[in-house]
């Protein structure tokens, strides 16, 4: 039995050698893989910090490209949907850089009233106008904003002219109508103006395209469907078209925002969130170049502070597509839809009275 027992230890010795090598040396795999594991951790939340950092510094404190130069003093601005609101806007503070203005919209008399407001501020600055429906894609309305600016040295273009819905709605209730209006005046009005003025500025090696983007064009908005996807086709064509003209001198921007105080979006009430157009416009002429709080696509901004961070949050923090941004979205315009229709009825109600 001592014979068997010694030769039977040393077998079970030599049996466990390798499995005892095994788990010697397992521990050594296990911490390469550890340190591994957090140097990908920390690279990740380093360039993450970055990035927040890069927004703080782009949204409080690094300026933008001066007006200046994109054109010398005596060249002209194109300002679309120039007659309320955010157009106006950048219409007088164009004004007040220098630029003439060339003011395009639907209704001629607010128009002729702008340009007059626009030369008593600034006797020096020229204006002219036109009136066009950007809805009816008329190519004799066109052919009129040719020939009024084929000989100007057009230096900024702000395509600013858009609709959206009258109220949030349900995509299989949305009138044919409006949604034909919504894609010929979001996308066909800004494609066709642009390429019609592109050609002098890649001519002359500078100039600025700026459009007005959205929030529903940087997240899907249920009820919003067919404006969201008409801001979301401007967001993908002013990057591609950035990268066109970047060679040519040619500052290509998309400005994200979220609610202004407006007609459009029937607010009147500022507050950290909403800003007036005062404030917006100023915002978005003095950061120029900077991309604000939107890391994720190229030629776009998102420059007003709150919007900026709320921009960055959603990109690089929940996600744009995720079905519970989505959600959270579909509810609150829900909410707006509700409210919409009842003050519709109250107000029905006092007619009929």
């Amino acid at each position: 039995m001592d014979f068997l027992s010694k030769h039977t230890s040393c077998l079970s010795k030599y049996v466990s050698c390798p499995s005892q090598w095994q788990l010697n040396a397992t521990p050594g795999w296990q911490a390469v893989g550890a340190w591994t594991l957090m140097a990908a951790g920390g690279l990740f939340i380093a360039s993450r910090a970055l990035v927040f950092v890069r927004v703080l510094l782009s949204l409080f404190v690094l300026p933008g490209k001066s007006l200046r130069s994109f054109g010398p003093k005596g060249s002209w601005a194109i300002v679309t949907g120039a007659s309320d609101g955010l157009g106006k806007e950048f219409a007088l503070q164009l004004a007040r850089a220098g630029y003439n203005i060339v003011l395009v919209s639907r209704t001629a008399s607010k128009l002729t009233t702008l340009g007059d407001e626009i030369t008593s501020q600034y006797p020096s600055v020229q204006t002219k106008v036109l009136a066009m429906d950007f809805a009816r894609n008329d190519d004799n309305d066109y052919e009129s904003l040719k020939a009024l600016v084929g000989g100007l040295d057009v230096a900024v273009l702000v395509n600013n002219v858009g609709k959206s819905h009258d109220i949030p709605v349900p995509f299989a209730l949305t009138p044919e109508e409006e949604m034909a209006d919504i894609v010929t005046i979001n996308c066909m009005g800004t494609l066709r103006i642009t390429q019609l003025v592109v050609p002098g500025m890649m001519q002359r090696k500078r100039g600025l395209v700026l459009t007005m983007g959205s929030f529903g064009g940087l997240l899907p908005t249920p009820l919003l469907a067919t404006y969201s996807g008409s801001k979301a086709f401007l967001q993908h064509w002013s990057t591609a078209l950035g990268s066109e003209l970047a060679p040519y001198g040619i500052t290509v921007e998309l400005v994200q925002a979220y609610l202004i105080t407006s007609a459009m979006s029937k607010i009147r009430r500022t507050s950290a969130l909403i800003p007036n157009p005062r404030s917006f416009v100023k915002t978005v002429l003095t950061k120029i170049g900077r991309r604000g709080g939107s890391p994720t696509y190229a030629y776009s901004s998102s420059p007003y502070w709150s919007h900026g961070l709320m921009a960055w949050f959603l990109t690089c923090v929940t996600g744009t597509m995720g079905k519970f941004v989505a959600g959270q979205n579909r509810g609150m315009h829900e909410s707006i839809r509700k409210r919409a229709l009842r003050k519709a009825e109250r107000e029905k109600g006092k007619k009929s009275t």
